[in-house]
């Protein structure tokens, strides 16, 4: 009889945001896989779960995956866990998940904590539809690059963000959204020093300047809607209209008055108007 794969989330910050059914997961399956066992065995102390623990992580996993599932296939079961929430979500196991469908071995979710959705959740942006990009780019150029490929989307847009780049990903998201489309910033979530604050990306970037303790932790970034605008549309509007608007008044005043008339953010506005 094959054993089942258990994927098992496990909480991002309070402990007691785990659930009864993850702890009998956790105590009945024969093997843990975990992404760091030294950060698991806390866990593990605070529930007394004394069930073996063996380290699946993102420089193992392909080498790991073979041996595991002749372990399944065996009769064993086994859980994965992350280092905090559900497992997948920017973390290792679709390798694993992939090759255990493949061969008909049963995976079973345990439902639990996601920092995309408890942020999501508080964040007062839209709810009713959204995609999860995980980290950005950690290059410049890159990061740029990627974000502008994401102006257009009529959705909300959430990202994970290391307290070493978070300031210059704000500072790209201005440059390529401009100031009118609203952020949400949420870190050290369900912890003592959670905070979830949603503004103006400008406002943003002097919360977190203001303070250095501001920029520690770890962050999930949601940004908020476009206009259903047609931007191909717009933005022809744009060049036909920018250029008899400057002739007529200041680069300023012609770029907030485009905007109003194509809904496109004032700041391209003016950049295209300076252009001229």
């Amino acid at each position: 009889m094959m054993g089942k794969l258990f994927i098992v989330a496990t909480p991002i910050g309070n402990l007691n945001d785990i659930t009864y059914r993850a702890i009998e997961t956790l105590k009945n399956v024969d093997i843990v896989l975990a992404e760091d066992t030294r950060h698991s065995k806390k866990l593990f102390a605070h529930f007394e779960i004394s069930t073996p623990l063996k380290a699946f992580h993102e420089h193992n996993e392909r080498e790991k995956t073979k041996s595991i599932i002749s372990e399944l296939n065996s009769g064993i079961s086994i859980a994965l866990i992350s280092d905090a929430g559900t497992p997948l979500i920017s973390d290792p196991g679709y390798f694993l998940v992939s090759h255990a469908k493949k061969e008909g071995i049963e995976v079973v979710p345990i439902p639990g904590p996601s920092a995309i959705i408890t942020a999501l959740s508080a964040s007062g942006l839209a709810s009713n539809s959204f995609s999860f990009f995980g980290f950005l780019p950690s290059k410049k150029i890159a990061r740029i690059k990627y974000l502008q490929n994401k102006t257009a989307l009529n959705e909300t847009i959430i990202f994970y963000e290391s307290p070493k780049r978070i300031l210059a990903t704000l500072t790209d998201m201005l440059e390529v959204f401009g100031s009118d489309r609203m952020v949400c910033l949420a870190k050290e979530l369900t912890k003592s020093f959670e905070t979830i604050r949603t503004d103006k990306i400008e406002h943003l970037i002097d919360y977190l300047t203001s303070d250095l303790a501001h920029q520690k932790g770890e962050f999930v970034i949601l940004i908020s809607p476009t206009d259903k605008i047609d931007l191909v549309d717009a933005e022809n509007q744009l060049g036909k209209i920018l250029p008899i608007l400057c002739s007529e008044m200041g680069a300023s005043k012609a770029a907030k008055l485009a905007s109003k008339i194509t809904g496109i953010d004032k700041k391209h506005c003016y950049n295209k108007a300076i252009d001229l």
